[in-house]
């Protein structure tokens, strides 16, 4: 039977509520005062994962998925209430596409050479036990889908989470524990602190039984753990613009562009952050944007006033970020519809709400005279992340070009950003794309390190 919408807000209020962190009982399910106990913790669990059959850990991770599923809108809820940030159906779409797409046991794979010298297999080992730091735009859904690969290539994790997302990150911590139990295997397969500081990350990073650090966050953890000393693997910022081309379908540009510009109020790094239109179907494009997509065209003061507000002395204010359009506008005194979705506006590539990468659901327009000129200036305001990127076009030969160009992790063809993830779009889904480090969308194989296993002159049977 269906919960109704009461049920699960009483459900939420109750879990926040009784998770009072100094209270948590240290060590159950995965949360601990200290963090070397939990690191210790962890290292005993991981003794036990190694040597779990590929069957056995598909059996944790299936139970996973479907405590995912069960606890999606208590999730999703709770990760709103506890930041402020985002919108409760998309979260609750999130939490979904990581039960349904988060790569298992199935990505873990061998490679064999066989011929008159014998066999040769490169395998997929365990790296042991892994150190993550994870945001606060994300908090549940990138503990989940992180741990979901890291116990598929055989090795446990701890987490240090973003203050700002803790309560929220300890349920899902709690969830995967008991996932294990109930399919037979241990406790602590991700554990965490009651309180993450960054004291708490630094022990992390330095401890010896870390041996690799996955860090999903903005340019300074994932520079503090590239100078860690450690292998790293780096998610970071991204300003990922979408171009419009000429041969574009406009009215689909449009709708795909504020679609993937306003989802879970522009929180996701990949998510359109700006537009980079040739100038021939600006007029056509925003034409669109206002009125089938319920956008909000900001006029030069609202612009102004905009900056002050969400770049409060030059840096972005936290207080805005993940907060949808008519709760920004009215923060600068504009009571907007109530169904705007998106806060439209044309100007030059350097202005301030173009620029920066804001995650919200703030959309500039930047015209270009052709298409080389819309190249360049997106590939300006991409900074050279090398995150994400996309475009609106028919010609084959340009797509090609820009995606040369951009050289991005992702690139989305005529399409919402979010397909990229496999929602609405194939492949599989992630919440760590490492651009920084090269390894673009990680997976269980992401968290594994490669062996070679050598037999000479014998099993070859050609």
């Amino acid at each position: 039977m269906p919960i109704s919408e009461n049920m699960v807000q009483e459900i939420v209020q109750e879990v926040m509520a009784k998770m009072q962190i100094a209270d948590a009982p240290a060590g159950k399910h995965g949360v601990f005062k200290d963090m070397n106990d939990a690191i210790e913790a962890a290292k005993k669990a991981q003794l036990v994962v190694k040597t779990m059959s590929m069957d056995q850990r598909e059996k944790i991770i299936t139970c996973i998925r479907k405590k995912i599923k069960e606890n999606a809108e208590v999730l999703a809820r709770m990760g709103v209430e506890e930041t402020g940030m985002g919108n409760v159906g998309d979260k609750i779409l999130k939490h979904h596409l990581v039960a349904d797409k988060t790569p298992g046991t199935e990505d873990i794979t061998t490679t064999a050479w066989s011929g008159d010298r014998g066999l040769t297999l490169i395998e997929m080992g365990p790296f042991g036990v892994i150190g993550a730091i994870t945001p606060c735009t994300n908090p549940s859904e990138t503990v989940l889908c992180n741990t979901m690969g890291m116990l598929a290539g055989g090795n446990t994790v701890v987490f240090n989470p973003h203050p700002a997302a803790v309560k929220t990150s300890i349920y899902a911590i709690n969830l995967l524990n008991e996932a294990s139990l109930e399919s037979g295997g241990p406790d602590n397969i991700a554990v965490t602190v009651e309180k993450p500081t960054l004291e708490t990350s630094n022990i992390m990073m330095k401890h010896k039984d870390i041996h690799l650090i996955a860090a999903t966050g903005g340019p300074g953890v994932v520079t503090a753990v590239l100078s860690s000393g450690k292998r790293g693997i780096g998610a970071g910022a991204g300003n990922p613009p979408a171009l419009v081309d000429a041969t574009a379908d406009i009215r689909k540009a449009a709708q795909d562009i504020v679609n993937g510009c306003t989802f879970d109020n522009n929180l996701p790094c990949i998510a359109e952050k700006e537009v980079v239109a040739v100038s021939s179907v600006v007029d056509e494009l925003m034409h669109y944007m206002l009125t089938e997509n319920d956008c909000y065209l900001a006029s030069k003061e609202e612009q102004d006033k905009l900056v002050e507000t969400v770049l409060a002395g030059g840096k972005l204010n936290r207080k805005c970020v993940g907060r949808d359009a008519k709760t920004l506008l009215s923060m600068i005194g504009v009571q907007a519809p109530a169904n705007t979705r998106c806060i439209i506006f044309e100007g030059p590539k350097e202005h301030p709400l173009i620029t920066t990468e804001l995650m919200m659901p703030i959309l500039g327009i930047v015209r270009a005279k052709d298409f080389d000129d819309a190249v360049e200036q997106a590939v300006w305001l991409e900074h050279g992340n090398r995150h994400s990127a996309h475009i609106h076009s028919k010609n084959i030969d340009n797509i090609t070009k820009y995606a040369k160009a951009i050289d991005t992790a992702i690139l989305v063809k005529n399409g919402p950003s979010y397909s990229a993830l496999g929602f609405g779009g194939e492949g599989f889904c992630t919440f760590t794309i490492a651009s920084r480090t090269g390894e673009g969308l990680t997976s269980a194989s992401t968290f594994t390190k490669r062996r070679r296993c050598v037999m000479t002159d014998s099993l070859c049977i050609r």
